[in-house]
């Protein structure tokens, strides 16, 4: 039984990045599923698919690279966990490496980037950094 899914998922991602696979394939729910989308919003992944397999189907996802086989994910680090739940108001969301990474959250409003939880002025769990 897995503890933390989005640590899976985000561990996925890393390992498939630096072994330069071209898609990993990762257990879905709406949670992951919206992650995944807003990391392809923001340009760290090339796109994310829906498949019907299994008992609660899998998300395909595309890791994406720079012209020379560089990846576009540097780290993505997990912050909050089902053990310590991070949680930061609007005032204090985190800026990743001063502005040239993401965080994500979890929020009343939905998965949002740090940037966009600024500018909706709402705060809630950090979920990841991805740079």
């Amino acid at each position: 039984m897995m503890m933390d899914p989005i640590a899976d998922m985000l561990t996925r991602i890393r390992n498939g990045v630096h072994a330069r696979k071209r898609r990993v394939d990762i257990p879905a729910s709406r949670v992951k599923r919206a992650i995944a989308e807003l990391l392809v919003e923001e340009g760290y992944l090339r796109s994310v698919k829906f498949l019907d397999e299994g008992p609660q189907g899998m998300l395909r996802v595309q890791l994406k690279y720079l012209e020379d086989r560089q990846p576009v994910i540097e780290g993505i680090e997990r912050v909050s966990r089902p053990g310590l739940r991070i949680y930061v108001d609007k005032g204090s969301i985190p800026k990743v490496i001063g502005g040239f990474g993401t965080s994500v959250l979890s929020t009343s409003k939905g998965i949002l980037t740090g940037h966009q939880a600024r500018q909706s002025g709402v705060g809630g769990e950090l979920i990841c950094k991805i740079w």
